[in-house]
């Protein structure tokens, strides 16, 4: 039996200059931050409580980690907390995007 790997807390609201994420350069340090868990093999949580994204934002945070390490990494972002509905279209709908050019960008 594998052993459940242990996760990571990153909030998302502690970040942002009144809690709104707009800018893509803005997701840099916090993507960058849930790599690290990800390296150390973590799970990682990200909680947007408080905090309202751009699509631009999300793209940087979540859909760079989709092309770059794979749909794989997704098993690893499972738990997104406290998400409005707004942030979770937009986290879904980046996450297909990312995921169909990942597949196309590497089908044989």
């Amino acid at each position: 039996m594998n052993p459940t790997p242990e996760r990571q807390l990153v909030p998302l609201q502690h970040a942002a200059e009144q809690h709104f994420f707009g800018m893509r350069h803005a997701a840099v340090p916090e993507r960058e931050r849930i790599e690290g868990f990800l390296s150390e093999g973590f799970e990682v949580v990200i909680a947007f409580a408080g905090a309202a994204v751009t699509q631009s934002f999300v793209d940087e945070l979540v859909g760079r980690l989709i092309l770059e390490q794979g749909p794989g990494v997704l098993q690893r972002l499972v738990f997104f907390k406290n998400c409005t509905d707004d942030t979770r279209a937009i986290l879904s709908f980046v996450a297909a995007d990312r995921l169909d050019q990942y597949l196309k960008n590497n089908m044989h």
